[in-house]
């Protein structure tokens, strides 16, 4: 969704919430004060996400440490297996090995995928840890369904960016980044709602908050100021800009086209209600050229990071 509703309303240093309508039931006002207390805790500095593994953050940390070496980089992902057989999946897979040379060392692995792509493939594996979690087992299909809609996205994002001056790796990253926040939401509602964290009207309910929280949550894992900016701004369609295009209009234009990709044929995409279309320079034509491009590299995505 691209229009965040007119309750609730947050903003990531200061939270606020619009009133709640008298015919709001018991629920949804829990539901409310939950948002505004994680929101809270969040831009206070405080980001607890259960069962999320922390060697991903380990692994982030050392990729953007200008200190670090390959062989430490390649220490702290051999010590966990599954990680390292995710990275080695992923290095071999067709999405990202167009040659089918074959390789079987880590450190190789890292260097083809390069810190970017590394890191999409912890994200792929955190994923897929939280979903095997028993305490978090009665939200493992709305996870699989947002990983899945997270690989859309970065597909589109990673075809969209070849037409800008941003990188594709760093564009398909952010694409898969972009629902930490619902993410981050349903984690924490889980024990609190029970079936609400999953419901549909629960995902209503926090469509106004998820961006705003996403963007917190990466900016306290160190994330760079333009993807945090960019999960932040996902919702923005009447964002303008008057240069060159960046990591945000890739965003807002990359769940358009996501969403656009559900429609049944022949799509049609209303560029003009979106500004950031305008400022990249796509038309109609050229948005389907760019979804059959992204649908026709999706199965071996799903392959190389679905869970």
């Amino acid at each position: 969704m691209l229009n965040a509703p007119a309750a609730p309303t947050y903003q990531s240093v200061n939270a606020s919430v619009a009133p709640i309508n008298a015919a709001d039931n018991d629920a949804r006002g829990a539901a409310l004060q939950f948002l505004g207390n994680l929101a809270a805790e969040i831009s206070s500095g405080t980001v607890d996400l259960p069962c999320f593994p922390d060697i991903v953050i380990r692994i982030r940390n050392a990729l953007t440490d200008p200190k670090s070496t390959p062989e430490k980089n390649v220490t702290i992902v051999g010590a966990e297996p599954r990680l390292s057989a995710r990275l080695l999946q992923t290095a071999n897979s067709a999405a990202f090995n167009p040659s089918g040379r074959p390789l079987t060392d880590l450190r190789t692995a890292i260097t083809r995928l390069g810190h970017q792509l590394v890191q999409s493939a912890a994200m792929a594996f955190a994923v897929q840890h939280m979903k095997e979690e028993e305490s978090l087992r009665s939200i493992a299909k709305p996870m699989t369904e947002l990983w899945r809609e997270s690989i859309s996205v970065a597909s589109i994002c990673q075809v969209v960016a070849r037409r800008t001056k941003v990188s594709p790796d760093e564009a398909f990253l952010t694409g898969l980044l972009h629902g930490i926040g619902r993410l981050y939401i349903m984690v924490r509602a889980v024990g609190k709602f029970n079936s609400a964290a999953s419901s549909d009207a629960f995902f209503e309910l926090i469509a106004g908050w998820d961006a705003s929280i996403g963007k917190t949550v990466l900016e306290n894992w160190g994330f760079a100021e333009e993807m945090s900016n960019a999960i932040g701004d996902q919702r923005d369609i009447e964002r303008k800009r008057k240069h060159d295009a960046d990591l945000s209009d890739i965003l807002i234009v990359g769940i358009a086209l996501a969403e656009a990709m559900h429609l049944p044929p022949p799509r049609v995409v209303d560029v003009e209600s979106i500004a950031s279309f305008a400022t990249i320079g796509l038309s109609a034509q050229d948005c389907a050229t760019i979804m059959t491009h992204a649908e026709y590299q999706l199965g071996s995505l799903q392959d190389a990071l679905g869970c």
